[in-house]
């Protein structure tokens, strides 16, 4: 063994790391301010569309979180999923699953859950469960690895948002999986190049 050999630190994913930072910097904030620029930017719920910070909670919304268990949920899951999505599609793809499930997920609780505050990036871990599944697919198939994992996901959310009572928003689980699932297909067929 090479004595003089140096391990290196690396910035392997760089567009998940970032967003874990934001997500990290958010929490600290809202433990900070008490929860006032959580609510002013980094969760989503009907408010005036003449206020710029509306449009900026569309997408904010994905940053923030509750609490550190909440927060420590969905980046153990986001720094075990992401960084091999990232190296698989690339860093500008990956950054588009992120910015469409925030938009998405933002929109759709914007409009038909008014008075629903919501938060935290599990919209996004679940995109990318759902395109992990997507990594090996082949012209005329479906893995069954997406097909075992839209049931045991998205079915587990379909059955909590109906028979459980939480804080949990199951609906944001189940589009974010969506989104995960369209856009794995689209980078599947190569419509998205690799950036």
């Amino acid at each position: 063994m090479d004595s003089d050999r140096k391990i290196k630190v690396s910035f392997n994913s760089p567009v998940v790391l970032w967003f874990s930072i934001l997500c990290l910097v958010a929490l600290i904030l809202g433990i900070v301010t008490n929860g006032v620029s959580t609510t002013a930017v980094f969760s989503v719920y009907r408010s005036s569309l003449s206020s710029p910070l509306t449009y900026i909670r569309f997408f904010g919304h994905i940053c923030g979180h509750a609490n550190w268990e909440h927060f420590i949920g969905n980046m153990t899951m986001l720094l075990v999923i992401g960084p091999l999505l990232e190296e698989k599609y690339g860093s500008l793809n990956i950054l588009f699953v992120i910015i469409a499930t925030a938009l998405v997920t933002g929109i759709v609780n914007f409009i038909f859950f008014p008075h629903v505050q919501l938060m935290g990036a599990s919209g996004v871990v679940f995109a990318f469960i759902l395109l992990s599944s997507f990594t090996s697919i082949r012209e005329g198939t479906i893995p069954v690895t997406f097909i075992l994992v839209a049931v045991i996901y998205i079915g587990g959310q379909v059955y909590d948002g109906v028979f459980v009572r939480d804080n949990v928003s199951n609906l944001t689980h189940i589009l974010g999986g969506g989104v995960g699932s369209a856009l794995g297909y689209v980078m599947a067929k190569n419509k998205m190049g690799r950036y």
